[in-house]
């Protein structure tokens, strides 16, 4: 096994994580500080690998929905695939998370799957395969979807201006400064937002999270997706359409124009026109009583490091909220992500229908942000990608990235500790489901991912 090192430094605002490098270790060497982030890292697990874990690997490898295969038939090690296993016990012993889910499906089959730890630490209660997790930004592939079905169907085109279906963003000014957010320091507007823009977060539109927005209550789950959306067309954007690449609330206005093109709300929509035809049982904005039970807990580090149950939003997903948050809002399975993911590896279609064009699927996988706003970051995965008109990041640098990637690989995350790659050069689905604030929990989404594709042969 390659020596391999992980990011562990601590999450921005968006549950992002800049790249570091810890020093290896073994499992005796792991000690937590003050900060709830281990000082070193589970090294050379595969060294030993216990039976348990092989046995457990084997008589866990089924997924309503998926057929298995072997790991040798796959194309993969037997020892690597439980030497994954070991690490991820490895990080819910130490306390990074409370446990998770975790899967990867080659050439279509599922060739790996494990229910790791807990859904709820106090009460003991196991993780199960069937968990339900806060997807938090993994929401927004979904709304991207949304958007290049409409355009298949010839309903709207992803290079129309906004204010086409949206008015009350036709005369929207901008910041002078976007630094300092001073609404009373404001100039005129130079060009429309597109819907291309807003997929790829050049529009011009900021974070949720931002003290501007929050200043001025934009987002909150005790408004509709329309008054959200008012709220966004009624304040100045930070810079112009086109000229920057912000990470931030596009999705919202995705959602909103999904609403308006189709005439159904963004509930509804996403149920007939995407999970439905996927077969997505289990991606939902409400939590209700008949699903109760799988929603797996958030934890979050103490002072001492110990993991606490930690409540994100001020409305949970257990409670009807006015908001479905088509940015941020769905709750969603292991299983149907695994589904949405193969949607694009199987060229658009879904259990012999066709869900999305082949153009579609190549506007999802490709880089579209325009070479004059690249890299559209500075540092760690952020130098290395590009960005999608399917809402992922994608791999134009493996080199930049702390894990392992391959070039032209897609994916993203949420800020609840999920994380979910596809990658066609491999036909392979990679993705990991855990409940966790700040999400980084000590690289364990990247160590995954690396130890996967160690198992490779």
């Amino acid at each position: 096994m390659k020596q391999s090192h992980w990011l562990t430094s601590p999450p921005n605002a968006h549950g992002r994580v800049k790249p570091g490098r810890v020093k290896p270790c073994n499992a005796q060497m792991v000690n937590r500080p003050a900060s709830g982030l281990m000082t070193c890292t589970v090294f050379a697990l595969s060294l030993f690998v216990p039976a348990a874990l092989i046995a457990q690997a084997e008589q866990t490898l089924s997924l309503p929905g998926f057929d298995s295969i072997s790991a040798a038939d796959a194309g993969l090690s037997a020892d690597g695939l439980s030497a994954v296993t070991a690490a991820l016990q490895a990080q819910i012993d130490a306390g990074d998370i409370p446990g998770a889910v975790a899967a990867v499906l080659k050439d279509g089959k599922l060739v790996y799957l494990q229910a790791l730890g807990f859904k709820h630490i106090e009460s003991a209660q196991p993780m199960t395969t069937d968990a339900l997790f806060r997807t938090y930004s993994m929401t927004r592939p979904i709304t991207a979807l949304g958007i290049l079905i409409l355009q298949d169907k010839g309903l709207l085109s992803v290079n129309d201006p906004v204010k086409k279906y949206l008015p009350q963003f036709a005369d929207q000014s901008v910041l002078q400064d976007a630094d300092d957010a001073d609404i009373e320091e404001v100039r005129a507007r130079d060009g429309d937002i597109t819907i291309a823009q807003l997929l790829l977060h050049t529009s011009g539109i900021g974070d949720r999270n931002s003290a501007f927005y929050r200043a001025n209550n934009v987002h909150s789950y005790d408004q509709t997706l329309e008054q959200v959306v008012d709220n966004l067309a009624a304040l100045p954007l930070f810079e112009d359409p086109g000229t920057v690449y912000r990470y931030g609330m596009h999705s919202e206005v995705l959602g909103r124009v999904i609403e308006v093109v189709s005439g159904q709300d963004i509930a509804s929509f996403f149920q007939q026109e995407i999970f439905l035809p996927l077969g997505m049982t289990d991606t939902v904005f409400y939590v209700d009583e008949s699903r109760r039970d799988r929603l797996a807990t958030v934890y979050r580090p103490d002072a001492e490091g110990k993991l606490r149950p930690h409540e994100m939003e001020h409305i949970p997903v257990t409670e009807v909220r006015a908001l479905n948050s088509s940015g941020v809002g769905l709750v969603s399975s292991t299983a149907d992500f695994l589904k949405f993911s193969q949607l694009f590896l199987d060229n658009g279609m879904a259990n012999g229908q066709r869900v999305l064009s082949e153009e579609g699927v190549r506007q999802a996988a490709e880089n579209a942000v325009p070479e004059a706003l690249m890299p559209i970051g500075s540092n760690g995965y952020w130098a290395g990608s590009g960005w999608s008109l399917g809402g992922f990041a994608v791999a134009l640098d493996p080199g930049a990235y702390n894990h392992t990637v391959n070039q032209g690989e897609y994916w993203w995350d949420g800020s609840a500790g999920t994380r979910f790659w596809i990658d066609p050069s491999q036909n392979m689905i990679t993705i990991i489901m855990a409940q966790v604030s700040p999400a980084g929990g000590n690289g364990f989404r990247e160590r995954f991912k690396t130890l996967v594709y160690e198992a490779l042969e």
